[in-house]
């Protein structure tokens, strides 16, 4: 088959997958145009209906899953701004520890999903890591995990953070918060177009330095860090934050490529046993969450944040649904935001390196017992 019917079909694919995100978008869902495309991807690849038929066994072409990837990064790069780095200057110590404490609760989660059900050591860590419902399937794949356990259970974490936090709220009375913080809209002119052509260019160049540096996710975490400097740099240079032609339907488009791209690589072989992985994952998806709102109210007693910002912080639940949800609440959302981002590029920085020493231990540890 040659590259230019494969290009026409996965574009044919896409197309058809979006329709199940749009649908899903409409019950106003952060993550519904995601979580709805990746969903009919995976139905339209298990069924493999004729007009399918010809879609490679391996999915539709990677460069799908990586323009996803970058357009995430540049997103998230450009929320590590001037604001973002006060935030973190009056709260770096406080923020430090809590970051830190993140990794070692995901890690135990991880193995503790590992321990009590059939699913793997890399798998079981990928899908207990709160790293972002965008990225973390797609960081996954590149590494050989299961990438339909991954999507289950970061989809499962991201839900009952959303719909905890509201009744948390309700029940504390904080919803009262004082420093909302206004979203501002991307507005079309001539010098923001031409700061996002350089964001881009900046990405791609990121893509290079990340691949050299053997970063994981290159295009996701390379184009972010790359983003985040120039972005930061520039910022600093002139006295304001530059603000990119960045609409909402970019990220968008985003959530398609990425969830098209995961979903349709799903296949039956990787549900086998997941009736007891998906219960023990629930079980310690409510520990993690448990653990986390345990910490915000720690942080919000000894720094005098408020407890709803602290909590919307510190939730594993993804930047855009808690960013999402502190604007709805009216709480500092440039405090959530930035914390959401810091932790997310930590864990995407330290955790896949370790990930992999750790399966590589798990796998010899299979061995050696196998042998005995």
């Amino acid at each position: 088959m040659n590259a230019r019917i494969i290009f026409l079909q996965s574009i044919f694919f896409i197309l058809l997958t979006c329709v199940g995100g749009f649908l899903l978008s409409l019950t106003g869902l952060s993550i519904g145009w995601m979580l709805g495309t990746l969903i009919l991807a995976a139905i339209l690849t298990f069924r493999k209906p004729r007009f399918l038929s010809q879609t490679s066994k391996k999915g539709i072409p990677k460069y799908w899953l990586y323009a996803g990837q970058c357009i995430l990064g540049i997103e998230l790069g450009q929320k590590i701004n001037l604001s973002v780095l006060t935030t973190f200057q009056s709260h770096w110590s406080t923020i430090t520890i809590m970051l830190l404490l993140s990794v070692v609760f995901s890690l135990l989660s991880g193995y503790l999903l590992w321990k009590f059900s059939s699913t793997d050591l890399l798998t079981s860590f990928f899908g207990t890591t709160p790293g972002g419902m965008s990225a973390m399937p797609g960081m996954a794949e590149e590494v050989g995990a299961n990438t339909a356990i991954v999507s289950i259970i970061q989809t499962m974490r991201v839900f009952l953070v959303v719909l905890a936090v509201p009744l948390f709220v309700v029940y504390w009375g904080s919803n009262t918060g004082r420093h909302a913080v206004s979203v501002t809209p991307s507005v079309f002119q001539w010098g923001s177009l031409l700061w996002t052509g350089v964001l881009i260019v900046t990405a791609v160049v990121g893509y290079y330095i990340g691949k050299k540096l053997k970063f994981p996710a290159p295009w996701l975490v390379g184009g972010m860090l790359t983003v985040a400097i120039v972005q930061t740099a520039a910022s600093s240079y002139v006295g304001y934050n530059l603000q990119a032609y960045w609409p909402h339907s970019v990220m968008i488009l985003s959530q398609i490529f990425i969830a098209s791209s995961i979903g349709s690589r799903f296949h039956k072989e990787m549900f086998i046993g997941v009736k007891k992985i998906m219960v023990v994952a629930l079980i310690n998806t409510i520990g993690l969450i448990a653990a986390m709102f345990v910490c915000a109210l720690v942080v919000s007693k000894i720094t005098g944040i408020e407890l709803i910002t602290s909590i919307l912080a510190f939730a594993p639940g993804g930047i855009a649904e808690m960013a999402t949800t502190s604007i709805v609440l009216q709480a500092d959302s440039t405090l959530v935001v930035a914390v959401q981002v810091l932790r997310i590029l930590t864990i995407w920085l330290l955790l896949p390196p370790l990930f992999r020493l750790f399966h590589q231990w798990g796998e010899r540890k299979r061995i050696h017992s196998h042998v005995s």
